[in-house]
C-alpha cells in the first residue's frame, strides 16, 4: 500500500575500527567438564525449548506488566533532536493508557468504535494502540507514508470515528479533514489544545482522563476482553496487488508471544531497538507487545538516518529489521573495516573465535568489542523477517558473536509463524513452526516446493468485508481445520524448518514448464558489489512466446567510482555490471540465466518493509 519513491538508506558512518586490545588467546584454559554440562543443556533445549506462556489476550499481558515491572523503563524517546532520550517508566505508561481508555470510552462515547491511529514510531502511538487493545474499540493502524488521497480512501473504507495523528501528518489530514464526515473526532498527538469543533488535542484528553479516574471511575481496568473479538483492522502493503483488510483478535495478538517465549529466552534486561513502522504486525506485535510481556524496554529511532547514533546511545540488545537494513549495515561496516586494514585481522579472529567457542570458550564479545560498540555495545541478537537475506550476512554476524535469528510470517497470521530458535539458529532457514502453529508444503514438486500453508491460532479472522477473498486463501480441511495460503513457495526439511525459494505470483514459467524464482537469482546478483538493488522479472516482448529474463539493476554508483574511477559513460557503466552478470549466469542453468539487464535511474517503488513492489514496477513498463 505504501509508495516509497524517494525511499533511501543512508550512508551509515562508524568508527574506525583498531582492534589494539586483543590479548593473548593461546593461554586461555578450556574447562572440559563445564563445556560438557553446557553441552548436555543444549540438547536438552532443542528437544523441549523454554518455558511458554499462555496469554489469551493482551490485556491479560498489559494488567501482568503495570503490575509486575512498574518501576522498569518500558520507552526511551528523544523528543527534541537536542535533547537526551526521556525515560519512561511501565507505571507511567500505564497510567496514560488507562487514562486515554477511560475518556475516549466514557466522555466521548468512542466505545467500540473503529480509531485509526497514524504517524512515526512514537510514545502516543505506543498508548492509543494499547488503549485499543485494552478496551476502547478497533484499532486501525495506517501507514504514515500514505498520500492523501489513499488515507481519505482507508479512513472511509474502515468507516473510523476518531483519527488519532502526529503533529507530522497536520497538513495530510487538514487535506481530507471535509471529505471524512463519519469522523467524530481528530485527535492530534502532544497537543494541550480543548475540544474545538471536531478536533481536540491529545494530552487535554490524557488530563481528562486521569481526573476520571482519581475521581474513582476504574470502568476501563475492569473491562473483561473476549479473545475472539474483532480488535485490529490493518491494511496490507500489498507488494503483489492491492490493500487488503487483516481483522486480527486479541487471542491472534496473544498468541505471537506464547509462540516466541519457547524459542527465545528475553529478560527485564533486554532492549528493543524500534526503527522498523509500528503499523505493521511484525514491528507492533514482536517489537512492542512481546518485550512488554517480559518487562523489557523500547528504543524508539528516530529515523533511518539517527540509526547509529541512536544504537551507541541507547545500547540495546535485540534489533528487529529487514534484510535491507541489515546487509546495508553489514557492508557498512565491513567498509569501515577494510578502510582500517583490518580485514585479515578480522577474519583470522572470526576462525579462532568459533574453534574456541566450539571448545566452551566464547570471546568473542571482547575480541571484536570495537564492532560491538558501533551497533551499541549490547547486541544480542538481530532478528530479519519480511523478505529473502543472504545467508553471509546471518553467518557473519554468528561469527561476531550476535546471534542472527530468522522469522517468517504474514500480516494474516499477526504475524509470526515460523522462527529459527536461539539455541539451533539455521541460518539460511525461515525458521521452524512456533507452537501454535502448523506448516505443510501443498503439492510439493520433485524437489519437495510447493506452497506454504499455515495453520495456527494467529491466523487472522478473515479480509475486511471481502468474504471472497477470505475464502481464496482459506482452506478448510475434513478436519474442520483451517489453513491458510501464504503464496510463498517453499520446502520443510527432515527437522521441519523452513526454507523459503520464492512467491507464487512471481515465479516465472517457461514454455517447457520450468519454474523460475527472481528471489533465488536477486541473492546472487546480491553479491556483486556493484549493484546496490536488483529486481529479476520475466518481460513480456512482443513476437516472442517466451518471457525473457531481465534484470532491472540500480548501480552502486559509490564502489563503481572505487574501483573504475568517475565520469564514466553509461554504456560503461553498463557493460560493468553486464560483464558482472555473465558470471553469475555461469552458475545458473541455462533456462535461469538472465538474458536481458536494464539500468534503473530511479529507486524502486516498495512497500513499508522495503519490499520492492514487483507489480507495480512491471506495470510501469506495460
Amino acid at each position: 500500500m505504501r509508495i516509497l519513491k524517494d525511499f533511501k538508506i543512508p550512508n551509515f558512518k562508524f568508527d574506525k575500527i583498531k582492534m589494539k586490545d586483543i590479548e593473548n588467546i593461546e593461554e586461555v584454559k578450556v574447562d572440559y567438564e563445564r563445556l560438557q554440562k553446557k553441552q548436555i543443556i543444549k540438547e536438552k533445549r532443542k528437544q523441549r525449548g523454554y518455558e511458554t506462556t499462555n496469554y489469551k489476550t493482551i490485556k491479560e499481558v498489559f494488567d501482568r506488566a503495570r503490575e509486575k515491572y512498574a518501576d522498569n523503563i518500558f520507552m526511551l524517546e528523544k523528543f527534541n533532536p537536542k535533547d537526551e532520550f526521556t525515560k519512561i517508566t511501565y507505571k507511567e505508561f500505564s497510567e496514560d493508557v488507562i487514562a486515554l481508555g477511560t475518556a475516549l470510552r466514557n466522555k466521548y462515547n468512542l466505545a467500540e468504535e473503529r480509531i485509526v491511529i497514524i504517524g512515526e514510531n512514537t510514545y502516543h502511538w505506543y498508548v492509543s494502540y494499547m488503549a485499543m487493545l485494552c478496551g476502547v474499540g478497533i484499532a486501525v493502524p495506517v501507514d504514515k507514508e500514505l498520500p492523501p488521497n489513499e488515507l481519505e480512501n482507508v479512513i472511509n473504507r474502515s468507516r473510523a470515528t476518531a483519527v488519532i495523528y502526529s503533529p507530522k501528518k497536520k497538513d495530510a489530514i487538514k487535506k481530507v479533514q471535509d471529505k471524512l464526515p463519519t469522523v467524530k473526532y481528530f485527535i492530534p498527538m502532544y497537543s494541550d489544545d480543548s475540544l474545538e469543533g471536531r478536533e481536540v488535542g491529545f494530552n487535554t484528553i490524557l488530563k481528562e482522563g486521569k481526573e476520571m479516574v482519581q475521581n474513582g471511575d476504574d470502568s476501563f481496568s475492569k473491562i473483561e476482553i473476549d479473545p475472539e473479538e474483532f480488535k485490529v483492522l490493518i491494511f496490507t502493503s500489498g507488494t503483489t496487488s492491492n490493500s487488503k483488510g487483516v481483522m486480527l483478535c486479541n487471542r491472534n495478538l496473544a498468541e505471537n508471544i506464547n509462540a516466541v517465549n519457547p524459542y527465545v529466552r528475553l529478560y527485564e534486561t533486554d532492549r528493543f531497538f524500534s526503527v522498523l513502522p509500528l503499523h505493521h504486525t511484525y514491528e507492533s506485535s514482536i517489537g512492542f507487545l512481546l518485550p512488554m510481556s517480559r518487562g523489557s524496554s523500547i528504543a524508539v529511532c528516530q529515523g533511518l538516518k539517527h540509526i547509529v547514533p541512536d544504537l551507541k546511545e541507547t545500547n540495546p540488545t535485540a534489533l528487529l529489521a529487514v534484510p535491507l537494513l541489515i546487509e546495508s549495515l553489514y557492508k557498512k561496516i565491513n567498509q569501515t573495516i577494510e578502510k582500517s586494514g583490518k580485514t585479515a585481522l578480522v577474519n583470522s579472529m572470526m576462525h579462532v573465535t568459533n574453534a574456541l567457542k566450539n571448545v566452551g570458550i566464547d570471546i568473542k564479545k571482547k575480541v571484536f568489542a570495537e564492532i560491538y560498540e558501533n551497533l551499541g555495545g549490547k547486541l544480542r541478537f538481530v532478528v530479519s523477517a519480511a523478505a529473502p537475506i543472504d545467508p553471509k550476512v546471518g553467518n557473519w554476524l554468528q561469527d561476531l558473536g550476535i546471534g542472527f535469528l530468522q522469522g517468517y510470517g504474514l500480516t494474516e497470521t499477526a504475524p509470526i509463524a515460523a522462527l529459527t530458535p536461539e539455541y539451533d539458529p539455521r541460518v539460511g532457514s525461515a525458521g521452524k513452526a512456533v507452537v501454535c502453529a502448523e506448516l505443510k508444503i501443498d503439492n510439493p514438486n520433485e524437489k519437495g516446493e510447493g506452497e506454504v500453508l499455515i495453520k495456527s491460532s494467529t491466523l487472522m479472522l478473515g479480509y475486511y468485508e471481502d468474504e471472497e477473498a477470505t475464502k481464496e486463501v482459506i482452506e478448510i480441511d475434513k478436519h474442520g481445520e483451517r489453513w491458510f495460503h501464504s503464496g510463498d513457495v517453499g520446502y520443510l526439511d527432515k527437522d521441519g524448518f523452513l526454507y523459503i525459494t520464492g512467491r507464487i505470483k512471481n515465479v516465472i514459467v517457461t514454455q517447457n514448464g520450468k519454474n523460475i524464482y527472481p528471489e533465488e537469482i536477486e541473492l546472487m546478483l546480491g553479491e556483486i558489489s556493484e549493484i546496490k538493488e536488483c529486481m529479476v522479472y520475466g518481460k513480456e516482448v512482443e513476437g516472442e512466446k517466451e518471457l525473457i529474463i531481465t534484470v532491472k539493476v540500480i548501480p552502486n554508483m559509490e564502489e563503481i567510482e572505487a574501483k573504475y574511477g568517475k565520469d564514466l559513460s553509461e554504456e560503461e557503466i553498463y557493460d560493468i555490471i553486464w560483464n558482472k552478470i555473465k558470471e553469475v549466469n555461469h552458475k545458473l542453468t541455462s533456462y535461469k540465466a538472465i538474458k536481458k539487464l536494464e539500468i534503473k535511474k530511479d529507486e524502486f517503488v516498495k512497500t513499508t518493509t522495503m519490499k520492492i513492489k514487483r507489480y507495480v514496477e512491471i506495470n510501469k513498463d506495460k
